[in-house]
């Protein structure tokens, strides 16, 4: 039922879509799950009444925003987010530890999500940070599974103990409706005194081939419960020393290129669904000094171009004070998307008082678009590979 209600949508978008898309389509987006195959040959099966352009462009803006629900546990029937999901003004929602009920909290946790997605005409990305360790959300006082820290179960150099474990995770996300991980994170840890990295235990190792080995044990386990998974951060957050929550954070003279090496590993074996970018700058990848979530010469010369990656890049939370603090809402918003970005990560969780719901940021998005800033081309990118993430196996 999942992949019909997509392949209606994209059926729809096809007949359509302009020249670009097409030209992207056979270039950017995996083949592996049919959707951009069956899209370019559903004008003569499909009786669908074609989308307008404006309703096309408003439909492949929403799927690239993703924002965090506040603190709702549960949902009413006439609450807004509903209202914004119908209406398609986002593509998926990043649940965290307010969202669970203290009490019966795995099944008001199931409720809630699919509450979420009956709204949806396009099934939602649901997703969650579940790393293990200090950023574990489903923790055991809700009754949910134990999670040990990526430091851990890459100083037990076993991976049979990371496969068991994330084994037991992904069959308590899928049944739950998560569809979609915010790890393994493949940073290295380079620095033992990184606050947000090594010291939070959530690298596997400082070793690049034993970081990607642990990183694919978690991945494949994740894939047998029907659970896709995203990178991070990219191009490496490991030889940090401040928080990119908190800040600016610049690594330009503390960076390595092995910090590459389990993002290169993970793409060339063909088992990467999506990639996080970090806050971080580094001068001498971008002259610029650009954060790579803003860096068009990191996001497509580097992880595009140069590791031959195709598939979906997510923001690291655009709320992050790296970003919000220092660049502004639009421009930073502009600058992602152009530097290639498909999907925009709001979680309403890093300052309390700096809320943003999906609506506003469509509207921006959708301005941008419309005053030049924004080639309708990015958005056709990002549209198809959202898709096909939505749709793989």
């Amino acid at each position: 039922m999942k992949n019909i209600r997509i392949l209606v949508v994209v059926m729809l978008f096809s007949a359509c879509a302009v020249k670009s898309t097409k030209n992207t389509a056979s270039t950017q987006a995996p083949s592996k799950s049919g959707v951009v195959e069956k899209q370019q040959n559903s004008k003569s099966n499909s009786n669908q009444k074609p989308l307008s352009e404006e309703d096309s462009l408003h439909l492949k803006i929403g799927q690239m925003i993703m924002v965090g629900i506040n603190a709702r546990t549960s949902i009413l029937p006439n609450d807004t987010i509903l209202k914004e999901i119908k209406k398609g003004k986002m593509g998926g929602i990043i649940l965290f530890e307010k969202n669970i009920n203290p009490s019966n909290s795995k099944e008001n946790l199931k409720k809630l999500i699919a509450d979420l997605q009956a709204s949806a005409t396009i099934p939602l990305m649901v997703s969650i940070d579940e790393e293990g360790g200090k950023v574990h959300r489903l923790k055991e006082k809700y009754g949910f599974v134990k999670m040990p820290s990526a430091a851990y179960l890459g100083s037990l150099s076993n991976t049979d103990s990371t496969t068991y474990y994330t084994k037991i995770l992904a069959a308590q996300l899928a049944e739950l409706g998560i569809t979609l991980n915010f790890a393994p994170d493949v940073d290295l840890a380079l620095n033992p005194n990184n606050p947000v990295i090594a010291k939070a235990n959530r690298s596997y190792a400082a070793n690049p081939e034993t970081v990607a080995t642990h990183a694919n044990a978690s991945i494949n386990a994740h894939h047998e419960y029907g659970v896709k998974t995203i990178l991070k951060h990219f191009p490496g957050h490991g030889s940090s020393t401040t928080d990119s929550h908190l800040g600016i954070t610049e690594v330009t003279n503390q960076w390595k290129f092995i910090e590459l090496i389990p993002y290169n590993t993970i793409i060339k074996a063909n088992n990467c669904d999506a990639v996080m970018t970090a806050h971080i700058i580094n001068c001498h990848l971008d002259t610029a000094c650009l954060p790579a979530t803003l860096s068009k010469t990191i996001v497509t010369d580097m992880l595009r171009n140069m590791l031959n990656y195709i598939g979906v890049v997510f923001s690291d939370d655009m709320q992050m004070f790296a970003i919000s603090k220092n660049y502004g809402l639009e421009n930073a918003i502009k600058l992602s998307i152009n530097a290639g970005v498909d999907v925009l990560l709001f979680g309403n969780q890093v300052n309390p008082q700096d809320k943003i719901s999906a609506s506003e940021i469509h509207l921006i998005i959708k301005k941008l678009v419309k005053s030049g800033d924004i080639p309708l081309k990015r958005i056709n990118e990002s549209f198809l590979r959202i898709m096909n993430l939505k749709a793989k196996q």
